[in-house]
């Protein structure tokens, strides 16, 4: 429920000690009133059409605050790029100030995306000095506007910037809307901004990004220019990422270190019921959860995110939020925002969202699909494949060059998506395995491999048309294909779902990554076609010629099976099982030769991240070691401890009454024996963990973490969910998988 109020006034008339009673009274009226006229839930009453973007400085709201000049200019720079004058970025920055004061804002900052993976921010007030009067006055500069200069040491870097050396500069991305954030703080103006080090070097993800958006859309304009489309002027790549959270109840997690400190669970026994019923995947959404929900889409609109689609997923406690696709780079944006809004509202709801790709373990995992497109400016989709996809020459050259790309590339799009959590999702029969593949389904399938046999498709397998057998319900045309919910990157009508991302992510890096591939293939593809002395011949030759040597890439079975890696390493595809052994993938010549040749990452850059990818594995399984070593030895052994006394308490009792202690005496044995196992793999993982401390930062420690230390969690892991199983519930230390996932 939202209530509105001035708070000031009601002050006014009751004074501050009654004025939670007052708003509690003022919340209950309404509710009352509202009953009175039917029972109106907000959800009749919201029009989204008015409350949608109201917290974003749009293109509309530029346009009627803007001098036309003003605007123009603005315009021009976002949609070919330059910069924009001092005295002009003081006109905006003055709109924007003043925008955003009417909305309650007294602070403004610019807001980017560290390798942390998460959004960074700092805040400044609009104040200046007084004037002579005494008046405060609010002021927001251009220079303000374009440049922020950000603390740089402190943020990874992978070795660009030392300790010593601070300076870092933001600065603004003016394709990426600044919007207001309302939070405990108050409404703050957020200006998206690219993060990179006094010497120049990116230290985010945006502008990488950035750089390979501009880059594909070079590469694709030639594409389309070969075949006769003169009006477009760039080609946009466009993003939906599909976002997987589970909701879990705020006190109770807040009872486990493990959640608090990791995000997951690192220790849990099954609960009796997991999602082996399938009953809770688009199942009725409860009513706390469909509050939740229902404050999510109202925040996520406010902020312009199209948020469309809401639904229980495969597991217990297991939700999706989806919005309609959008640029990259604002799709980045706004998925960061998705994640923030998804934690900071769950609160508010006492309840805690929990993003990491493997929170529990015996129940499917969170992904992040990430359906991606392109599109040229003038609303050409090169990915549409029309009704007669075998004879559209321009689609089918689009999609041999992105079967060259994948193909070629594949273990740099599989680190794309590698961090700590996936590694514990990917390839569990329940998310896409770690073996890059593409789907294109039968009809796709079928015209590719006529074009690889003959050089040309005659034919396409159509869907046919479905019948129910139910006189009331409607026959109506099926689609071409099926789909394949196993495949890592699965071609979906007009576009292609990557569905390997972890849900924690930022897309930032895989939306890059594809970029970037599918540039270079598009780049080779124009060299030699722009020389050709005939082009028809030479398109389709190139696109059998692409097909042909690239046609390993496509399986349509099942990405699940034991069979699909063995017939996946015949074929000579890789298949990267971890974080760590996908890091190298950056610094190879082949990775260096992409980047460099489209000024994407250059070679220092790619080893920062390298570097900070392996600390960032390091780091993560030493704060997942030391909580199970925590929890293990002050509350697990413990709690146990004093179960097995009450175990050998009962034995004695029922033996001095001259009753049978078979039970008792046989239960004590086992927990007993259970918990000698796990003090012993406690000490064993303090060993591994403090040797692997004192080792220096980079790969060899990763490495140690990944072969010895996360080993020695899992056999920690072991006897304590054993244990769990066995211990009276009143002794356990902390929440269960039953008291989380089926007690929201």
């Amino acid at each position: 429920m939202h209530i509105l109020y001035n708070v000031s006034s009601v002050k006014a008339r009751i004074g501050c000690r009654d004025i939670g009673k007052t708003v509690r009274l003022i919340a209950y009226g309404k509710e009352r009133n509202r009953s009175r006229k039917g029972n109106r839930s907000m959800s009749e009453v919201l029009k989204v059409e008015e409350i949608f973007a109201g917290k974003v400085f749009t293109l509309g709201r530029m346009k009627e605050r803007l001098p036309k000049n003003v605007y123009k200019e603005v315009r021009k720079v976002m949609d070919q790029g330059g910069e924009l004058s001092l005295a002009t970025a003081d006109v905006v920055a003055k709109a924007m100030k003043d925008w955003a004061v009417e909305n309650g804002a007294t602070h403004y900052t610019h807001w980017f995306q560290p390798l942390t993976g998460i959004t960074a921010e700092k805040h400044d007030a609009f104040v200046t000095h007084p004037d002579e009067d005494g008046r405060m006055i609010m002021e927001f500069s251009g220079k303000e506007l374009i440049k922020g200069e950000p603390d740089a040491s402190s943020f990874p870097s992978g070795g660009l910037r030392a300790t010593f050396e601070a300076r870092g500069y933001t600065t603004w991305d003016i394709t990426s809307p600044a919007f207001i954030k309302e939070t405990a703080t108050g409404p703050t103006l957020c200006i998206p901004t690219a993060f990179c080090s006094y010497t120049g070097e990116a230290l985010d993800k945006k502008t990488p990004l950035l750089r390979s958006m501009e880059a594909l859309s070079r590469q694709a304009i030639r594409i389309v220019r070969l075949f006769g489309n003169t009006e477009a002027k760039k080609v946009v790549p466009s993003v939906g990422a599909e976002q997987e959270y589970f909701l879990v109840d705020a006190k109770k997690a807040l009872q486990r270190e493990d959640i608090i400190f990791s995000g997951r669970t690192l220790f849990g026994a099954p609960a009796p019921k997991g999602q082996e019923m399938d009953d809770h995947y688009f199942g009725v959404i409860r009513e706390r959860i469909g509050g939740f929900m229902h404050d999510v889409n109202i925040e996520l609109w406010k902020l312009g995110v199209t948020s469309k689609t809401q639904h229980n997923e495969a597991a217990p406690a297991q939700h999706e939020v989806a919005p309609i696709y959008e640029s990259a780079n604002v799709a980045v944006d706004h998925n960061q925002l998705v994640m923030e809004t998804l934690k900071r509202v769950a609160g508010k709801h006492g309840l805690r969202c929990m993003l990491h790709e493997k929170p529990f373990a015996g129940v499917n995992g969170s992904g992040k699909h990430n359906n991606w497109s392109i599109t040229t400016d003038n609303g050409m989709n090169l990915l549409e494949p029309g009704q007669t996809p075998n004879e559209n020459i321009q689609f089918l050259l689009v999609l041999a060059c992105i079967m060259k790309a994948v193909d070629t590339h594949a273990d740099l799009l599989r680190q794309s998506a590698s961090n700590v959590g996936n590694d514990q999702r990917l390839g569990g029969y329940e998310a896409p395995p770690a073996i890059i593949s593409i789907f294109l389904g039968e009809q796709l399938e079928d015209v590719v491999a006529q074009l690889v046999e003959t050089g040309k498709a005659d034919s396409l397998k159509e869907g046919g048309m479905l019948r129910t057998g139910v006189s009331t319900l409607p026959d109506f045309v099926k689609d071409a294909t099926d789909r394949n919910r196993t495949s890592p990157f699965a071609f979906t009508g007009n576009k292609f779902e990557f569905r390997m991302v972890g849900s924690a992510d930022s897309i930032g890096s895989p939306n890059t990554t594809l970029n970037a591939i599918v540039a270079e293939a598009f780049c080779e593809a124009a060299d030699r076609l722009e020389s050709a002395e005939d082009f028809e011949i030479a398109v389709h030759d190139l696109i059998k010629e692409y097909m042909t040597k690239h046609q390993r890439i496509i399986f349509n079975g099942n990405g699940y099976a034991k069979e699909w890696e063995e017939e996946a390493a015949r074929r000579g595809l890789p298949n990267i099982p971890s974080m760590v052994e996908a890091v190298d993938t950056l610094t190879t010549p082949k990775s260096i030769r992409l980047f460099e040749k489209f000024g994407i990452f250059t070679e220092a850059e790619l080893h920062s991240r390298a570097e900070v990818l392996y600390e960032t594995y390091a780091k993560t399984v030493n704060i997942e070691a030391l909580t199970m070593i925590d929890m293990a030895n002050k509350q697990i052994i413990p709690a146990v401890m004093k179960f097995a006394k009450s175990l050998a308490d009962t034995s004695i009792a029922v033996q001095q009454a001259g009753g049978d202690d078979f039970v008792s005496t046989e239960l004590l044995k086992t927990v007993t024996g259970k918990l000698t196992e796990a003090k012993k793999a406690a000490n064993a993982l303090l060993e591994a963990e403090e040797h692997a401390s004192a080792m220096a930062q980079g790969k060899e420690q990763a490495f140690f973490y990944h072969d010895k230390v996360v080993s020695a969690m899992e056999a920690l892991r072991k006897p304590a969910d054993e244990l769990e199983k066995l211990v009276d519930k009143e002794y356990w230390p902390f929440p269960t998988y039953a008291d989380l996932l089926f007690e929201v």
